[in-house]
């Protein structure tokens, strides 16, 4: 049921994006090679054991592609994420911000990347490597106990976006974060808008 949300999402999500007007658009240039810096923020679920969540999540990646031809620009990224405790809809009630109740997954990642154009402005994105996690949690027993853990797994993730130029993006993503150890179970997945910047 959760997929069948994320999977909703992400189709109205994408339908806006294609509604941005052409006016704002500019020529982007086909070689997206070079330093880059981008950032990205949205909802964070987890639904495994005790939980049955989402949060606000956020991450920011920088690195370097290479132009393998005009269209297609591979590369290599470094970032951190945020992903467990953030409920930013508290602002308007007496509930808290952050919850250190929750899952409190955070941690550093580090991989490859992909930016490839499937016109002069629009382009989709695939990205994947390891991730050094942190957090806390539920295990998922008869009588569960909350455990500090740490540990490195794998993520993975794709997207959609616009070129306005040849330096700046804006996109849709989805991003799968696997945590799990000692029966406790933190893999989160996360529904994002980001915006980069090329050098």
């Amino acid at each position: 049921m959760k997929t069948n949300k994320t999977l909703l999402a992400l189709a109205f999500a994408s339908a806006g994006l294609l509604a941005v007007p052409a006016v704002f658009a500019q020529s982007a240039s086909t070689d997206k090679g070079g330093w880059f810096i981008n950032g990205n923020v949205g909802q964070a679920s987890l639904n495994h054991g005790p939980y049955d969540d989402s949060t606000t999540g956020y991450g920011l990646n920088g690195g370097y592609r290479w132009a393998v031809n005009p269209s297609i620009a591979l590369g290599a990224e470094v970032g951190y994420n945020d992903l467990g405790n953030i409920h930013l809809k508290n602002i308007f009630n007496s509930q808290p911000v952050v919850d250190r109740g929750k899952s409190q997954l955070h941690g550093w990642t580090a991989g490859v990347n992909g930016h490839f154009n499937v016109s002069p402005n629009w382009y989709v994105s695939a990205r994947t490597g390891l991730y050094g996690w942190k957090g806390h949690g539920l295990s998922n027993d008869v009588n569960p106990v909350r455990k500090g853990l740490d540990d490195t797994s794998w993520y993975a993730g794709a997207g959609v976006g616009y070129d306005f130029s040849n330096n700046v993006s804006v996109g849709l993503n989805y991003d799968y974060y696997d945590a799990k150890k000692d029966h406790v179970n933190l893999s989160t997945d996360m529904v994002s808008v980001s915006a980069e910047y090329r050098f």
